[in-house]
């Protein structure tokens, strides 16, 4: 069954010390890109976190959040950064002679620079709260995946519909397609006689020229194809390899067939049934953009 790549999945966890929150959410796109943002004690797992994600999703933007809370309120003291601090204020003090300026350089100037202070980094992470991570994360990964396979199931019931709709279209167009050759048959001969002030007409040479037409119009061969498509399509959505490169391709294929079968009918009716399923199709490419 087919997924979608938008999610979500958030999970906020007590440790013995800090509480830990994993959020995970995912957008479109054209390959897996995957982002995480924790804290640098972490970033040694970086690739085993990016493993893992990659094991349950296939293609997406991911962005992971990984945040470690401290429960004490007793918060550790800002790191001040004295000789950025300095560089800072000898600039701005060249800048205020340089163009005569008579502001003072306060403290209010100086806090807009945020390198100036820090938070002292934590270098190692009892092997216990990483465990809680990783458990948090497989969690929130989870519920990601959840939601993406809920939102590809309402993603197939919209395309199944479109592809009944086309359906019901190929059925009209193929009803109409020999009503086309009489019709134009009727019209080529009141045309004729028109022109030939009642002439005796060449029967074999009128249905000569409407089998030339019927010829150049026939598009039973579009029309077997196209329903071979939405076979395979609706195949590909139920199959456990559904893919949204794999339907982009097939949908490509379907519009060449349908702007095929515009070509050779030369007729209105019928041109409007190929706006109609040309409408359907642009709406399943609309879909399969959000597909894995």
């Amino acid at each position: 069954m087919i997924k979608s790549m938008t999610g979500y999945g958030r999970v906020e966890t007590t440790g013995q010390d800090r509480n830990i929150v994993v959020e995970v959410k995912s957008v479109n796109h054209r390959f897996l890109e995957i982002s995480l943002r924790m804290p640098q004690a972490l970033f040694p797992l970086e690739l085993e976190f990016k493993k893992k994600i990659g094991e349950k999703v296939k293609r997406g933007r991911i962005e992971i959040f990984i945040r470690l809370e401290a429960q004490s309120t007793n918060a550790p003291e800002a790191i001040v950064n004295l000789e950025i601090a300095r560089n800072y204020f000898a600039a701005l003090q060249r800048l205020k002679d340089e163009f005569g300026l008579t502001e003072e350089i306060g403290l209010k100037t100086l806090v807009g620079f945020r390198d100036i202070f820090s938070q002292p980094a934590e270098t190692e992470i009892k092997p216990e709260i990483l465990k809680q991570i990783a458990e948090a994360l497989e969690e929130a990964l989870n519920m990601l995946v959840q939601m993406r396979q809920e939102e590809g199931g309402a993603i197939y019931r919209d395309m199944e519909q479109r592809l009944d709709s086309i359906r019901s279209i190929l059925e009209t167009i193929n009803v109409r397609s020999p009503q086309v050759i009489v019709e134009y048959q009727r019209r080529l001969t009141e045309r004729i006689k028109e022109l030939t002030a009642g002439f005796t007409l060449d029967d074999s040479r009128l249905a000569q020229e409407a089998a030339i037409l019927a010829e150049k119009s026939d598009i039973t061969e579009e029309i077997v194809r196209m329903n071979s498509h939405i076979d395979q399509f609706v195949a590909l959505l139920q199959s456990v390899e559904a893919e949204g490169k794999k339907i982009d391709f097939l949908l490509q294929e379907m519009n060449r067939e349908i702007n095929t079968i515009g070509s050779k009918s030369n007729d209105a009716e019928i041109a409007r049934q190929v706006i109609e399923a040309k409408s359907e199709l642009s709406r399943l490419r609309e879909q399969a953009q959000n597909i894995e």
